[in-house]
């Protein structure tokens, strides 16, 4: 303040005008390039687009690309496809021996058939998926990930290994390496989390993409000894990016008792890192990853609950489909042409006869 080159200090339109006039004139300094200025950072333009890598190298990124899981529950036989068709086939042969031998009594039957007076429906959908069988499905596809993985000597993180970083004080077998865990223990632990947590179904399936997703980049399998470090850090991930108030890490270690908040931290970190900080998930892979899970489902006869169709919820089924029926006729008269060629206006004339 007080200074005479400050800013509050204004000169007259006069001064300057005479300022003005001993300016040089405008000559555009020569760009500089990126090495000119130190600046070396990519711009997003010159980053890999995702649709021009192959589809079977990023399934979590590429809506196309077949899930791992899936694969891989296929594979668990000689001949995938006939180990679902021969269950499928004794169900249906079983279902019918049933009704056979129970004609006057058929009591419960294992599985549930519309009909005209009754329509069953299963209260899972991909936007408020089921989350008791959805956590089922998820578990399913850990194991399988687990049972056939490519034993080819891939490397083990030491983040992920529960020897160096175990969940527990409890002594960790020395044989923990060598036998695989089974569906319901994964299950046991993924629900345990769930439940402490108060997660979503949602959040189960952003699990998977994220599992996934680590497998693909970091390069390595899940074994018997990192399952649990690596299902614990992506539904930490999940848990952040998918809902609105996340669990804190501290929220864990009283969930998981005898784990420090130092070793979640490095195990969130390094997940991030491991997976290039790429946390985005596309509606359409959320989508084929849920459809995915109940084809898997339907596979290894892990059916959804069904329910009778009532009458509140036909009532609300009928609103949104009137709702979504005026959404789209709206769009289909925006959609119409507003001027038509000549060659359809081309009509039948009755041109009058006259007979002699």
């Amino acid at each position: 303040m007080g200074n005479t080159t400050s800013c509050c200090v204004s000169s007259s339109p006069k001064h300057r005008r005479s300022n003005h006039s001993r300016l040089e004139p405008y000559r555009p300094e020569p760009e500089l390039s990126r090495e000119d200025t130190g600046c070396n950072l990519q711009h997003i333009s010159d980053r890999e687009n995702i649709d021009d890598l192959p589809m079977e190298y990023n399934p979590s990124d590429h809506p196309r690309a077949s899930t791992i899981f899936l694969s891989k529950s296929q594979t668990d036989v000689a001949v995938p496809n006939k180990r679902v068709r021969e269950k499928r086939k004794s169900l249906y042969i079983n279902h019918l021996t049933h009704i056979s031998e129970n004609k006057h009594y058929p009591g419960p039957v294992r599985r549930k058939y519309s009909s005209c007076s009754t329509i069953f429906l299963d209260d899972s959908t991909v936007s408020q998926p089921n989350l008791k069988y959805t956590i089922k499905c998820v578990a399913l596809a850990i194991y399988y990930h687990i049972k056939n993985r490519d034993i080819d000597g891939r490397m083990l993180l030491d983040i992920f290994d529960e020897k160096l970083h175990p969940l527990s004080k409890s002594e960790v077998p020395a044989d923990y390496d060598k036998h695989d865990p089974e569906q319901k223990q994964i299950y046991r632990f993924v629900r345990t989390l769930f439940s402490a947590a108060q997660l979503t179904a949602e959040c189960a399936i952003v699990t998977l993409v994220y599992l996934e997703r680590l497998l693909t980049y970091a390069e390595i399998d899940i074994c018997p000894a990192n399952w649990k470090r690596i299902v614990l850090g992506a539904i930490l991930l999940a848990s952040k990016v998918w809902d609105d108030q996340a669990v804190w890490n501290v929220d864990y270690c009283q969930i998981l008792k005898d784990i420090t908040v130092e070793d979640m931290n490095e195990l969130e970190r390094q997940f991030l890192e491991l997976l290039q900080f790429n946390i985005n998930v596309p509606s359409s892979v959320y989508a084929k990853y849920y459809f995915d899970l109940r084809s898997l489902a339907e596979a290894n006869n892990l059916s959804f609950p069904l329910e009778p169709l009532s009458r509140d919820k036909a009532q609300k089924l009928e609103a949104i489909s009137r709702l979504c029926d005026d959404k789209y006729k709206d769009l289909r008269k925006l959609a119409k042409k507003r001027s038509v060629s000549a060659d359809n206006l081309t009509v039948v004339r009755w041109c009058p006869a006259i007979i002699s």
